[in-house]
């Protein structure tokens, strides 16, 4: 990169409302603006807009979020305009439809192409691949975790020095125990309706309402366990229906039909995780399809809490089974009730030594600025190999 160049970054996302793509988002134009560069993001916006200004990040305001083919064009020419105009040195997508549009109006005017796989893809059908195989083509191609790298090497045509793995982080200022006060605690717990002296241990799945991510799962498990054992659990099902109405009308009607109502709570999003996470004895992850990721994990994991999560995708990395946490079969009730089960039985003593390894493995692992920097570090190489090509042209033209 020159010396004196402003690194302008234009990412490109659906919306910015809860999930880890938009938290990600975020997090890099913090890192873009601290490190002295602009940070744009075209997107249709949403509840997290104030969030994003905070970091010194600019909105610019796009149907980003739709797959309609004249719309993915539209936005691939305004996207071009936006480029030139505010001299953007390298477009970054970070999801299939914008991917698309982010693309050609990169390749219209010479600008960077990088993608981030933030999840694994279906592609049942060769359209479906046809579409997926946009966020290959980035000059380079991140993702969020090992397992996800290896899915792209093996789906997808991609030459595999272009494929790099920069794990997500977890935001260990926020993630950290010592900033939550007994009262935050102690008010949380209240709100769920665990009183002080309630010995149930609190379960907590944090995790957006949909059906892979388990909750069904786990409310059978919850039910097994009270047949056996009344009044061991209170379960927190803490997520977010992101407008789904039958899934979370669903979950209610299995907690009805097992008679957990006072065992299983459904709390909607949590603007406090962390001081959710720290109300919580055990963090539940019961996902029925691999996560690429599972950013959840490894906050509550910061938080010192122990985790039982699916043995799937990014959880074989970001759980260490019986040291940090333990893994179970998906979608099997039966084997998260006994780890469950068993995880109860360790007793509070033993949990907190669990959850004390992982919190240091985290934050060894896991930390949002190293998320940032290897981002960071991806922009300069890309800036630095453009200027190199720059200068061998201009020589070559002066030789001509």
């Amino acid at each position: 990169m020159q010396e004196g160049h402003i690194l302008t970054v234009l990412q490109v996302t659906p919306e910015l409302n809860a999930g880890g793509v938009e938290r990600t988002t975020l997090e890099i134009a913090q890192a873009i603006s601290r490190a002295g560069g602009l940070a744009l993001v075209a997107s249709a916006g949403g509840r997290l807009e104030p969030d994003l200004e905070a970091t010194g990040g600019e909105l610019v305001r796009l149907a980003a979020q739709s797959k309609n083919p004249l719309t993915i064009l539209a936005n691939a020419l305004r996207i071009a305009r936006i480029v030139k105009k505010r001299r953007v040195d390298i477009v970054h997508a970070r999801s299939r439809a914008p991917a698309w549009s982010a693309w050609m109006g990169a390749r219209l005017v010479g600008a960077s192409f990088v993608t981030t796989f933030h999840g694994i893809y279906n592609a049942r059908s060769p359209l479906k691949r046809a579409y997926n195989s946009i966020m290959a083509k980035g000059d380079v191609v991140i993702a969020n975790s090992e397992f996800t790298r290896e899915h792209i090497l093996n789906h997808y045509d991609v030459d595999a020095g272009k494929v790099i793995a920069i794990p997500r982080g977890a935001d260990l200022g926020v993630f950290d125990p010592a900033r939550v006060t007994r009262g935050e605690v102690e008010a949380m717990r209240e709100q769920w309706g665990v009183a002080p002296d309630d010995s149930r241990c609190v379960v907590i799945a944090p995790a957006r309402l949909t059906r892979w991510k388990g909750q069904l799962v786990l409310i059978e498990a919850a039910k097994l366990i009270e047949q056996r054992r009344p009044g061991t659990l209170k379960v927190i099902l803490a997520g977010d229906a992101q407008g789904r109405l039958s899934y979370p009308q669903e979950i209610q009607a299995a907690i009805r039909s097992a008679g957990l109502r006072e065992v299983v709570a459904v709390v909607g999003h949590v603007d406090t995780m962390a001081v959710a996470l720290a109300a919580s004895d055990i963090a539940v992850f019961p996902v029925t399809e691999a996560e690429a990721f599972g950013r959840g994990a490894v906050e509550a994991q910061a938080m010192g809490v122990p985790v039982i999560a699916s043995n799937l995708g990014g959880f074989t990395e970001t759980v260490v089974e019986g040291e940090t946490g333990l893994l179970v079969p998906p979608g099997i009730a039966i084997a998260l009730a006994a780890a469950i089960e068993r995880m109860v039985d360790m007793g509070e003593v033993e949990r907190r030594e669990m959850g004390a390894r992982a919190s240091a493995r985290a934050r060894q692992l896991y930390a949002t600025s190293t998320l940032q920097s290897a981002t960071l570090a991806v922009y300069r190489r890309l800036l630095d190999g453009a200027a190199s090509k720059a200068s061998t042209r201009g020589q070559g033209e002066a030789v001509l």
